[in-house]
């Protein structure tokens, strides 16, 4: 027996041939032609997202007329060489002749065809393999001694406190440790080279403890924002002194375009506001300027030249290099 409900609108075309050929209008249903590109519904998201519809749609010609004794598999391969949309990316793509047969025998022993196309649902769902609060105790103090580990690391040396402290077994995989630490925030940090100062300790809790958020101008030339880079080369001058030179990026805000880009020997406020004049006569004047917190950004030829010519002035927080993520991509590129 063959049940067709209103679920068959996403199969329209050969719906209409099927009430013509039970009217006895039409006695042949020939099969859709080879490499025919079948469209979902796109006026019901809720169609798109249904896989058991789109596969009861994929074999629902083979359950309207049944081939005849030995024409499975030819049936199936060309079903195997059309081209599909994928129901939740709409995409093209296409399926094996043993995922279509395996359809197809699912749904014709089926008494509702759609029900047994659904996906099955896992036993388990909506549930997590939650670890035993000893182990995350430990997994927290573990993190705090050392927050820059790997999820591996902490996992690796989790499996071996098991290994001595039994009452912690049994040991959980290492996905869920990975999202349980996710889950609470235990994210791997970058270790900082050297001993870390007080204003590097004060800039991390700060980071820890508040939200942070990209921002972007929305005009152009409202904001520019400028970093020295040092070069990884060293460079010779004309009386054979050796320098690290340092290039001056100037950036705007809101465009990415590059202002000004030029070559020092030194990072000074002369360089930087030799840079900035360079980059005012091609660009303009901007209405505020981010810099970070180096001795050129704050000397006091800087701050009373852009006050004078009417340029508000922000620097960054002290050890909070996440603000200059536009120069870091520059950098790389």
């Amino acid at each position: 027996m063959i049940y067709l409900t209103q679920k068959m609108d996403v199969y329209p075309a050969y719906y209409k041939r099927y009430q013509s050929f039970l009217s006895g209008k039409n006695q042949a249903l020939p099969l859709i032609q080879r490499k025919e590109v079948i469209q979902m519904d796109k006026t019901s998201p809720k169609t798109l997202q249904n896989w058991a519809v789109f596969r009861f749609s994929v074999i629902g010609g083979l359950l309207v007329r049944p081939p005849e004794k030995g024409e499975l598999q030819k049936e199936l391969g060309l079903l195997a060489e059309r081209i599909w949309h994928h129901p939740i990316t709409n995409q093209q793509v296409k399926f094996g002749v043993s995922t279509i047969e395996r359809w197809y025998y699912r749904a014709r022993g089926a008494i509702d065809p759609i029900q047994a196309m659904a996906r099955k649902i896992r036993s388990d769902a909506g549930h997590n393999s939650a670890m035993p609060a000893s182990q995350l105790s430990e997994l927290d103090r573990q993190y705090k001694l050392f927050p820059h580990w790997s999820y591996q690391l902490h996992f690796d040396n989790l499996a071996a406190l098991i290994k001595e402290r039994y009452e912690l077994s049994p040991l959980p995989s290492y996905s869920t440790v990975r999202r349980r630490m996710i889950e609470r925030g235990w994210r791997p940090r970058s270790s900082a080279r050297g001993q870390q100062t007080p204003g590097m300790k004060q800039a991390a809790q700060r980071l820890e403890q508040r939200e942070v958020r990209s921002f972007e101008s929305g005009y152009v030339h409202q904001l520019w924002h400028l970093d020295f880079h040092h070069s990884r080369r060293r460079v010779v001058d004309s009386v054979g002194r050796w320098h690290t030179a340092v290039a001056l990026c100037i950036l705007d805000d809101r465009s990415r375009l590059c202002c000004h880009l030029q070559w020092y020997l030194q990072e000074t406020a002369e360089s930087l506001f030799h840079g900035l004049m360079q980059a005012f006569h091609k660009r303009g004047l901007p209405r505020a300027l981010l810099t970070d917190n180096g001795s050129a950004m704050i000397a006091h030829e800087t701050q009373n030249g852009l006050l004078n010519l009417g340029i508000c002035h922000d620097k960054t927080l002290p050890y909070s290099p996440y603000h200059y993520v536009a120069h870091k991509i520059m950098w790389r590129c």
